[in-house]
């Protein structure tokens, strides 16, 4: 008799967790309008990327490609004025100096603002993110006369440390928010082992933030790469050009006819970097703005 209830009990488990496992994670009906929804947002998303990509290799009239396919867009881009390589070269070193002033300054300001205590302190939080108040056009006017007056108008070391400050607020608050995300135990065992607080910071709490410092750097890449104020106000010389305000001075060299062939393959080259950065970064990107999340 009690073989036959167990019997049953299982006959009844078993179906009920059966379909408790299909509604958990299994292909369903319901599925159906997200997965639709879902995938026309990327189609939506992906087919400008497509387009242009497709065109910069297909024959246009008043491009350098006006017969057939081929690569004839990007050898009228590889030698406009000083060149391409020039320009992408231009475009990482300003890109690169953002990024790891960047990460420097907010790793370091991070961690004061989370693990130590000072007059001000909240304050002086305020004034960093209320940069982000202040429309972006409306200082580069007087961080032009700041930069010329200490040597560093027409460089792209001054055009570096613009986009720097212009990345502060949304890297410190982020930094900030990915310390206060990790238990102060963990400082404490550090010093109590014998660190002292730069040693604690360098060797445990850095691997520990290393999600948010991740995030930290690709949007300030993203934001140095494809930047255009800043250079078109700052830079005069057309061999210190980054590669976006060269390909806008592309679309109209001649007698101000648009070379679109051309301005598609600066836009190609423009946004592979960030594809493909964003692409290896991806999971550490999405940690990295999780990190506080469920703080406290």
């Amino acid at each position: 008799m009690a073989l036959a209830d167990t019997t049953s009990t299982r006959a009844i488990v078993a179906p009920n967790s059966t379909r408790a496992a299909v509604r958990a994670g299994g292909p369903t009906i319901w599925n159906i309008p997200f997965v639709v929804f879902t995938g026309a947002l990327a189609i939506i998303f992906l087919y400008p990327l497509v387009w242009t990509a497709v065109s910069s290799v297909s024959p246009q009239a008043g491009s350098s490609q006006t017969e057939g396919w081929g690569f004839g867009n990007y050898a009228s881009l590889a030698n406009f004025q000083a060149g391409i390589w020039v320009y992408l070269g231009n475009s990482l070193f300003v890109s690169l100096l953002t990024v790891l002033l960047t990460l420097v300054i907010s790793f370091l300001g991070g961690y004061a603002f989370a693990r130590f205590q000072f007059p001000g302190k909240n304050l002086l939080f305020l004034l960093v993110l209320a940069i982000l108040m202040v429309p972006y056009a409306t200082l580069l006017i007087p961080l032009y006369v700041i930069l010329n007056a200490i040597g560093l108008n027409n460089s792209l070391v001054g055009v570096a440390l613009v986009l720097t400050m212009f990345q502060l607020p949304f890297s410190m608050f982020m930094m900030r928010i990915s310390f206060e995300s990790i238990p102060r135990e963990l400082d404490e065992a550090a010093l109590v082992d014998g660190c002292n607080s730069f040693s604690a910071l360098w060797r445990v709490l850095l691997p520990a933030v290393k999600p948010g410092l991740i995030t930290v750097g690709l949007f300030a890449f993203l934001a140095a790469w494809n930047d255009f104020i800043a250079p078109l106000i700052l830079i005069t010389d057309t061999s210190r050009m980054t590669l976006p305000l060269a390909v806008a001075n592309l679309r109209g060299q001649v007698m101000g006819v648009i070379d679109y062939g051309a301005t598609e393959a600066g836009v190609v080259v423009l946004a592979l970097p960030c594809i493909v950065l964003f692409l290896i970064l991806q999971r550490h990107y999405v940690r990295g703005f999780m990190s506080g999340a469920f703080k406290g």
